[in-house]
């Protein structure tokens, strides 16, 4: 799948598209990114791609015009490239967003990719959002010094679900949100030494895990990540379990386990 970035700092990208497990999907094009510098599509001496907003106020905001030839550089290379229609969604990063979440990352799951773009100053023309985008995604409720960072997000959460990018094919089916853990919260993991002398002296290894019961194991796991969303994420239990996705099972222990909330 291909995802073209419209970006002032093309720069930012190079060592996260050639470090870390996911650089195999972006190496091997499974997820192709193709980075876009702004002022390329730019007029005069300066470059310049932003100006002072109409009725006054701090900060600059992104000229149109610019992202406008970027954009239609874009969808013209894509239509050359694949010989039909390009139907890649246009998305800005954005406060007024959607939520980033795993059900929208793997919406960008498929062949078409993506074009985004990063934002910088006050953000862009109003008028290009209402002609060119399509979605508007935002990681939170915060504001960032640009759309570079989501960007990063998004192809780096797309790429880890790629077939062969993980050392192991089921790790990212253990994921926190993802549907094979019905949304919830992973639980938590524990490597050597079996006993770690901690600051507050030693601590071992939950003894189901060093078992060899599977099946034991895979009740614990499945009780602790309960326990987790219980007391760290309450909003993401509920939500579960508006969706039907808690058992019997999972709701007796709920019971049978509260959380103390106060001990985090």
């Amino acid at each position: 799948m291909r995802f073209d970035v419209i970006t002032l700092f093309p720069e930012l990208f190079a060592p996260f598209l050639s470090h870390g497990i996911n650089r195999r999907a972006f190496e091997s094009r499974q997820v192709d990114v193709r980075l876009w510098q702004l002022r390329d599509f730019a007029e005069g001496n300066y470059r310049r791609v932003d100006d002072r907003p109409f009725g006054g106020g701090p900060g600059m905001v992104m000229q149109p015009d610019p992202l406008y030839r970027c954009w239609q550089a874009i969808r013209a290379d894509r239509v050359a490239e694949r010989a039909e229609t390009d139907l890649a969604p246009t998305v800005l990063f954005s406060p007024l967003g959607e939520r980033l979440a795993h059900p929208v990352v793997e919406r960008f799951c498929g062949e078409q990719g993506a074009i985004l773009i990063c934002g910088r100053y006050e953000g862009l023309d109003q008028r290009f959002i209402d002609a060119c985008v399509d979605i508007q995604l935002s990681l939170g409720d915060f504001v960032l010094s640009g759309g570079e960072i989501p960007a990063m997000a998004l192809l780096d959460s797309v790429a880890r679900l790629q077939p062969g990018v993980l050392n192991d094919a089921g790790s990212h089916q253990q994921d926190s949100f993802n549907p094979a853990l019905d949304g919830l919260l992973d639980c938590p993991h524990y490597t050597r030494p079996e006993v770690w002398q901690g600051p507050d002296g030693e601590r071992p290894v939950p003894p189901v895990l060093l078992s060899g019961h599977h099946g034991q194991i895979e009740a614990w796991r499945r009780q602790q990540s309960l326990r987790q969303t219980a007391q760290w994420r309450s909003d993401v239990l509920a939500s579960v379990r508006a969706r039907g996705a808690l058992s019997k099972a999972d709701e007796q222990w709920l019971r049978a386990n509260p959380v103390d909330k106060n001990s985090r």
